[in-house]
This record gives C-alpha cells, sequence and structure tokens, in this order.
C-alpha cells in the first residue's frame, strides 16, 4: 500500500514538473517568437483550456499525495514525503495562486500586455518547475526509504 501511494505521488509529481518544464522551455520560448498581440492571444486560449480534470487531478493530487505517502509511511521514509510535500505546496501551489494565476487573469482581462507578462511569468514558472523537480527527488528518495 505505501508503495503504491509513493507511486501516485512520483507519478503526479513528475507529471506537474514536465508541464511547468515545458511551458518555460519551450512553450514561451514559441510565444515570445511572434507578435505579442497573437501571443496574449494564445496563452489566454491555453489558460482557459488547461483548466481540466487532468491539471486538476496532477496539480492538486502530487502534494496530496505524497502527505498522504507520509502518513503511510514508516520512518524513515515519511520525511522524505513530507519534505516533497512541502516543497510542492510551498513552491508549486502557493506561487500558482499568488502569483501565476492572478498574471493569467490580469492577461486576460488586458490589463497587463504579454510583454509585461512573459517574463515575470515565465521566471515564477521555472520556480515552480524547480520546486515540482526537487519535490519529485524527495518523493524517489522516500521511495528508497520504504
Amino acid at each position: 500500500m505505501e508503495l503504491t501511494i509513493a507511486l501516485i505521488a512520483l507519478t503526479l509529481t513528475g507529471l506537474t514538473a514536465g508541464l511547468f518544464y515545458a511551458f518555460s522551455m519551450s512553450v514561451m520560448w514559441g510565444l515570445n517568437a511572434i507578435d505579442p498581440a497573437q501571443a496574449g492571444a494564445a496563452m489566454v486560449s491555453i489558460n482557459r483550456k488547461i483548466l481540466n480534470p487532468w491539471l486538476f487531478i496532477t496539480f492538486m493530487g502530487s502534494p496530496v499525495a505524497a502527505l498522504i505517502a507520509g502518513i503511510v509511511a514508516g520512518s524513515p521514509a515519511a520525511l522524505w514525503f513530507y519534505l516533497a510535500a512541502g516543497v510542492n505546496f510551498a513552491g508549486s501551489f502557493l506561487v500558482t495562486v499568488a502569483i501565476n494565476v492572478p498574471m493569467n487573469n490580469a492577461l486576460d482581462q488586458g490589463k497587463m500586455s504579454f510583454a509585461e507578462y512573459s517574463p515575470r511569468w515565465t521566471a515564477f514558472n521555472t520556480l515552480r518547475t524547480i520546486a515540482c523537480v526537487a519535490s519529485t527527488v524527495l518523493v524517489g528518495i522516500g521511495i528508497a526509504y520504504l
């Protein structure tokens, strides 16, 4: 049971890290290479369509799964799962809620230009990427201790 939950946490966290990585390392570069008005419209469309059950399962499920893995795992594995959940929550969830989503809303409402949006959004998205990669590694270490 512990291993199954830990593998779910590993998978969800890895998927979230990959999603954020793809945006910072390709999507935003591609959008930055086209007309800013078109890029802004494309990003608004992406932001609207990404809000779907698959995102919510991975994005919200990854810290929850790591926390549950910590609860069901014995020591010392539990510590690594708790660390993974904390890093994920602080570096991914809180950054998303406090920074990336408000910026998405500002872009959607025409309160921010794409030229203003892109560098700042990408920087914070890269922070989310790093947090999710670190969380994935921490889950992996936890699995090694099971």
